[in-house]
């Protein structure tokens, strides 16, 4: 990744800002058992690697600039540049699995720049801007796991159209935690302004009216991306990866379903132990039998 930040080394001083966080809470299954056990520690590095910058990006106690200082680190370490010690483990231990599976360290590049993006900018005006933070922020995911398993790169539309799905749902489940903790607010501005809102309906108890033409019009949004992200299965050749995948669609497909009806702001919306445990049986079983069998456009 290029960027015009100036680097500046700090000896051994920890770079990262741990949270906590790990995979029990993201909304898809994370190195699941049905991906090839040989790939599920390239995996765990990626989501390392990606679970510690954005640790970074989230941590209010850090000010823009020390946010875009470690950042712009981690990607010069997981790009090999000298005099990066042992703080960037986690960019050196990705570095090193790219080279052996042969994937771009660019999926992991990008994740920085939307993270380093998160740090300059808290508004959205339209969904076009919207969909261009996504190319950053959640669709290397999908590339990345592509490239692992040695899939064409025709793939990306369909992994993209997930990928960015799932950010966007994920916005709206977080909409308020995001505007109180981060001031950021992913909700489209342009879209509220139409409905006599602006962003401050976040910082409310419920959603309101105006709030709910809102939401369900970037839901629809999302269904439309949905239309491909369907097709991400057939498009595989890997059947566990296959499988995996049209897990994800049916929890995508679950949480666009939530979101409708429920409230963000009053409780989070979120997926339960009997919504994964369905779209688990349900999706490893499409999956298993899409694989291959190439995407219709």
């Amino acid at each position: 990744m290029s960027t015009t930040h100036d680097i500046e080394v700090t000896g051994a001083a920890p770079a990262e800002t741990p949270s906590g966080k790990g995979a029990k809470d993201e909304n898809f299954p994370v190195g699941s058992f049905l991906l090839p056990k040989r790939l599920r520690p390239h995996v765990a590095k990626y989501y390392a690697f990606a679970r510690a910058i954005d640790d970074i990006a989230d941590n209010g106690s850090l000010s823009a600039d020390e946010k875009i200082r470690r950042l712009t680190a981690f990607d010069a370490a997981l790009n090999g540049a000298p005099d990066y010690g042992a703080e960037y483990e986690k960019a050196h231990a990705l570095r090193k699995s790219m080279t052996e599976t042969g994937v771009t360290t660019k999926h992991g590049s990008d994740l920085v720049a939307a993270f380093i993006l998160d740090a300059e900018k808290n508004r959205y005006a339209t969904w076009e801007e919207l969909l261009g933070y996504c190319e950053l922020s959640a669709n290397p995911v999908g590339r990345y796991l592509l490239d692992l398993h040695g899939e064409d790169s025709s793939g990306y539309r369909y992994s993209d159209a997930l990928c960015t799905v799932l950010q966007i749902v994920n916005h709206l489940q977080d909409c308020g935690d995001d505007r109180r903790e981060l001031d950021r607010v992913y909700i489209i501005e342009d879209w509220l302004k139409e409905e006599g809102e602006d962003i401050t309906v976040v910082d409310r108890n419920e959603v309101s009216p105006g709030f709910r033409k809102v939401i369900n019009r970037m839901l629809d949004g999302c269904e439309d991306l949905m239309a491909d992200a369907r097709k991400l299965p057939s498009a595989l050749k890997s059947r566990s990866l296959a499988m995996e995948s049209a897990v994800i669609v049916r929890l995508a497909d679950r949480l666009i379903q939530l979101l409708r009806k429920g409230d963000p702001l009053a409780k989070r919306v979120a997926l339960n132990k009997l919504d994964f445990a369905s779209a688990g049986l349900r999706g490893a079983s499409t999956g298993f039998f899409q694989a291959g069998k190439g995407a219709n456009e």
